[in-house]
C-alpha cells in the first residue's frame, strides 16, 4: 500500500527578513504563516521543528494506539510531547534529536506489555524511521 500526501511550501525575500507560508493538502494548514523569526527568535508563527515535533508526537501515538491493542489493551488517554533539538554545526543546522514524553493511561495494563509496545512504537512509527536523529523517551503510565 502506497499514501501519498501533499504541501506546500511558499517563500519571499531573504532568510532573515523574507517570509513564507505553509499549506497542506487537507487545508489544516492553509497560507500558515513561518519564518526566521518565528524559527529562531520566539515570534508569533510556525517553523518547521514545531510541526516535526506535532507530527512525530502524533504519528508515534497512533502506532502505540496499534501496539497496545495487538498487546489486547486499550488506551483511554496517550498524551505524546515531542521536544526537538536543532543544532548547528560545521554542516549547517541539524535536527539531532528528538525527546518524547508520553502519559498513557490503561486500566488494567500489564506494565511489560506496555514498555513493549511503548518501544516498538518508538521504533516502528514512520516519523521515527524517516528522522537521522537520536530519539528519546519517557513514559509513564497510569492504570
Amino acid at each position: 500500500m502506497e499514501i501519498t500526501k501533499h504541501a506546500s511550501a511558499h517563500w519571499q525575500g531573504g532568510l532573515k527578513d523574507g517570509r513564507g507560508s505553509l499549506s497542506t493538502e487537507s487545508g489544516v494548514l492553509s497560507d500558515t504563516a513561518y519564518g526566521f523569526r518565528a524559527r529562531f527568535e520566539g515570534q508569533p508563527g510556525t517553523n518547521p521543528e514545531e510541526l516535526i515535533g506535532a507530527a512525530h508526537a502524533g504519528c508515534f501515538s497512533m502506532a502505540l494506539a496499534m501496539q497496545l491493542g495487538l498487546a489486547g489493551m486499550t488506551a483511554e488517554r496517550i498524551d505524546t510531547k515531542a521536544e526537538v533539538t536543532l543544532e548547528q554545526d560545521e554542516g549547517g543546522f541539524t535536527i539531532t534529536a528528538v525527546h518524547l514524553s508520553l502519559q498513557a493511561h490503561i486500566p488494567g495494563a500489564d506494565r511489560a506489555a506496555f514498555e513493549s509496545a511503548v518501544e516498538a512504537a518508538k521504533t516502528g512509527c514512520p516519523v521515527s524511521r524517516l528522522l537521522n536523529a537520536e530519539i528519546t523517551l519517557e513514559a509513564s503510565l497510569e492504570s
